[in-house]
């Protein structure tokens, strides 16, 4: 009962504390201090500037030059140099030795931020030399000692270096007497030639350094000569730092006593940093957190916080996160003047902390009441998680548990900030692409978001378009993972497909062929399923060239691979029918793919599955149309004029499977075979004749009040056949469908028949007054009436609505 009060005492405390604006995240004063980003943008267009610049980072022989001449009077100002350099990481563009050499006297440029590159040593030192100001370096496994060589030797300018996660540039081992093992001398014996310079980091104007990860194996004076000759650093952050042989009582750290802000996060003898850190006294930020349990255990944990908080009057941020620091709350302070739940920060009552770092804390201290911090990080409420999401971002440990906890929030709960919780999901998955365990706790969580109707309301294309781009990332990087693939799925299937895509329909397209190609088995059979409903809603109602694209992409091919696959397992299920209704629209119009369906044994498969499978309307009516598509072209028709091919269309002709579908498409393929007229039919059995008889007592069957299963972008193939008037069962079947479309669909059709000529042809072919276009069938000319009563009934119906809009 005492836990479920805390909770919901803090729950109403840290809800007060939540300030948004409607349309975009507001940075709180501790996101702007750790520098967070936010996806929310307004929807106005990209700028000339971001346009231009995409344009060139995706045509980068834009700048390539072919003299020296057009070198020396080609230069951008420092402006468009950096701009261009953040399109290429908007759009993906790998910052390596290639790319920057392109640049190298192109521009000069002042902030660099290199992130998953595969750089190499040459490329940076081509940076380096523009003087930069700013440099951050992450993921970058191509980096060796050589590069710190090359930063000392063009650091003049240089205020603020990151060293991220797998940069290796540091130098990690010295000897007793004084050895390096990265010494320049093929037998490593000439000496430490860090300790002759007196530095291993020369950068006389540098302000903030940031060392993540170090690891130190030998040298007990590696820190102080790290930091000794950096006299202007006012912001450190030594996340992750390990010294085999300790750290000492950090002593070191009184080399740069200007300090304003210093991060310790999961150092290990960080209690034995109490002496002095108290020494420190210009500290506004303070950062002792752990991520590993041991390590969070102080001996005396309120003594060192209340020592710690005296001794530094300018304190503002203090992060202890993962530790006991906060006590076990049986030792809080609570008189009349005084009431403060962690006794060691009782001293701050009437002077809050801007922020308090929370986090996982032993205890459940984020869940207490009285807590003297104006903005927390903790696990006890969403508001506090928000929190937490936004400050450790370039944490991947600590955001594991942070995108578990509000998962929690989505599945169980109600969240009620569901913008600043999209802003960390997409900025969490963005940072880590390669952390597996972000990228599933970040879909799985997006999925719930998405899901949200007030939130759909509030965002643009733009934002869209980030949720999307993000998630691919996640799932090309992880397309071995089901639950990945899982989690992309079922949250894709939440936007409007193929339309909310298309920007990025190419790789979507590749992931979708990769997931219903590989994720097969047993166990997956979801993830298939739902790869090759998306794939098929991608391939519907897009244009020619991206039918062609997925075609070139070998989606035909993966089809039919999937269809033999069914075909052995004598299984007829909805992936197989969705492959076959995949391959009828990616062959819509389509020459090429219907070539691609063919040369890979498609005939042979439809055979086999109706044969197989003959109570299956749904899979018919799939094959059907998609062999329609295939009669449409003439090059491919030799193809289907075969005694077993023709004798199963004609068997067709009478099948009642879905309503009229299978014999309509029956129809449509027989009328194509036939309209080459009877040189071109060249089978001796069925007979000609005799199949255009039972075509056309097939076509009069139809109710023309049929409704139709069927989505028509063309009428093109239609309009041609009701214009051969040497086989005018041929002309049969067009004019019909026209009727029939015209007649149930006048809103979508009529204006289709005006546009590609159809009325006109109809004109003619009732006014008996072109050679070219006539008939021998009085039905055909019955059914052509219908049409251009149907289309002159839509025009008038037109015209009236404009008279009333008028």
């Amino acid at each position: 009962m005492n836990s479920a009060y805390a909770r919901c005492s803090a729950r109403q405390r840290c809800g007060r504390n939540r300030r948004t604006s409607k349309g975009r995240t507001v940075a709180t004063s501790s996101s702007r201090m750790s520098g967070t980003k936010t996806i929310w943008e307004c929807n106005s267009p990209d700028s000339l500037l971001d346009l231009s610049a995409r344009f060139c980072i995706t045509h980068l022989d834009t700048f390539l030059t072919s003299s020296k001449a057009e070198v020396d009077t080609l230069h951008l100002p420092t402006e468009i140099g950096e701009k261009l350099f953040q399109m290429a990481q908007e759009e993906g563009v790998d910052l390596d030795d290639k790319f920057i050499h392109i640049f190298r006297h192109l521009t000069r440029i002042c902030r660099a931020s290199l992130r998953e590159s595969s750089i190499t040593d040459r490329g940076i030192k081509y940076l380096l030399r523009h003087g930069l100001r700013e440099l951050d370096i992450h993921n970058c496994a191509g980096l060796t000692v050589q590069t710190l060589h090359n930063i000392n030797r063009y650091s003049d300018n240089l205020q603020n270096l990151c060293v991220g996660n797998s940069v290796q540039i540091l130098p990690d081992y010295l000897q007793p007497e004084g050895t390096f093992s990265d010494s320049e001398s093929e037998d490593g014996r000439d000496g430490n030639i860090y300790e002759k310079q007196g530095f291993i980091i020369k950068a006389p104007k540098l302000k903030r350094l940031c060392v993540r990860d170090l690891f130190v194996n030998r040298g007990p004076m590696f820190f102080d000569l790290l930091l000794k000759p950096l006299t202007d650093l006012n912001h450190l952050d030594l996340s992750g730092a390990f010294h085999n042989q300790g750290m000492g009582s950090f002593g070191w750290l009184l080399n740069v006593s200007q300090l304003v802000s210093l991060t310790l996060h999961n150092v290990q003898d960080v209690e034995d940093s109490l002496k002095t850190l108290c020494q420190l006294k210009n500290l506004h930020h303070v950062d002792i957190s752990q991520c590993n349990e041991s390590r969070g255990h102080f001996k005396q944990p309120t003594q060192f916080m209340e020592t710690l908080v005296r001794s530094l009057p300018k304190l503002r941020s203090l992060d202890i996160s993962g530790t006991n620091l906060a006590g076990t709350g049986g030792e809080r302070t609570n008189t009349e003047s005084v009431q403060c739940d962690i006794a060691g920060l009782a001293s701050r009552v009437d002077n809050p902390l801007e922020f308090l770092g929370l986090y996982k804390t032993h205890n459940e201290a984020s869940g207490r009441q009285h807590i003297p911090a104006r903005s927390i990080s903790g696990d006890s409420c969403e508001a506090q998680i928000l929190v937490a999401g936004q400050r450790y971002l370039d944490r991947p440990t600590v955001l594991e548990n942070i995108l578990n906890d509000l998962f929690h929030v989505f599945r169980y709960e109600t969240c009620q900030n569901l913008k600043q919780a999209l802003d960390i999901l997409l900025l969490a998955m963005e940072r880590h692409n390669h952390e597996k365990h972000i990228q599933i706790s970040g879909s799985a969580s997006l999925y719930y978001v998405v899901k949200s109707e007030s939130l759909k309301r509030d965002w643009n294309v733009k934002v869209k378009r980030k949720i999307l781009g993000t998630l691919l990332n996640g799932m090309l990087t992880h397309r071995e993972d089901p639950t990945m693939m899982r989690n992309g799925c079922l949250t894709l299937c939440q936007f409007q497909i193929p339309a909310d895509v298309l920007f990025d329909y190419k790789r979507l397209v590749k992931i979708l062929l990769h997931i219903v190609s590989e994720h097969t088995s047993e166990e997956n059979n979801f993830i298939q399923r739902a790869g090759i409903f998306l794939l098929n809603s991608l391939a519907c109602q897009v244009d020619g060239q991206q039918k062609m694209l997925v075609g070139s992409l070998g989606a035909m091919e993966k089809m039919l691979l999937i269809i033999t696959d069914k075909l052995q397992q004598g299984v007829c299920d909805d992936v197989m029918e969705t492959a076959w209704s995949t391959m009828w629209n990616v062959t819509d119009e389509t020459p090429v793919n219907c070539e691609r369906f063919l040369n890979g044994g498609g005939m042979y498969l439809f055979l086999k599955c109706k044969d197989r499978f003959p109570d299956k309307a749904d899979l018919l009516r799939n094959m059907m149309g998609l062999l329609g598509n295939v009669a449409e072209v003439p090059s491919l028709r030799h193809k289907l004029m075969t005694k077993e091919f023709v004798e199963e269309f004609a068997f067709l002709l009478d099948s009642c499977s879905d309503g009229i579908e299978v014999s309509y498409n029956a129809a449509g393929v027989l009328a194509h075979m036939a309209s080459d007229g009877p040189q071109a039919w060249a089978v001796d059995q069925p007979d000609r004749d005799h199949v255009l008889f039972r075509m056309a007592r097939a076509i009069n069957r139809w109710d023309l009040r049929s409704g139709r299963n069927i989505n028509y972008r063309s009428f093109s193939p239609i309009i041609r056949l009701a214009g051969v008037s040497h086989t005018p069962e041929c002309q049969l079947w067009a004019i019909w469908a026209l009727a029939n479309l015209t007649t149930v669909t006048p809103e979508k059709y009529c204006k289709l028949v005006v546009q590609e000529g159809g009325l006109s042809l109809v004109e003619e072919m009732l006014n008996e007054n072109s050679d070219q276009v006539k008939t021998s069938l009085h039905q055909v000319k019955e059914w052509a009436g219908i049409v251009r009563s149907n289309v002159l009934k839509w025009e008038e119906q037109g015209d009236l609505n404009l008279e009333f809009d008028g």
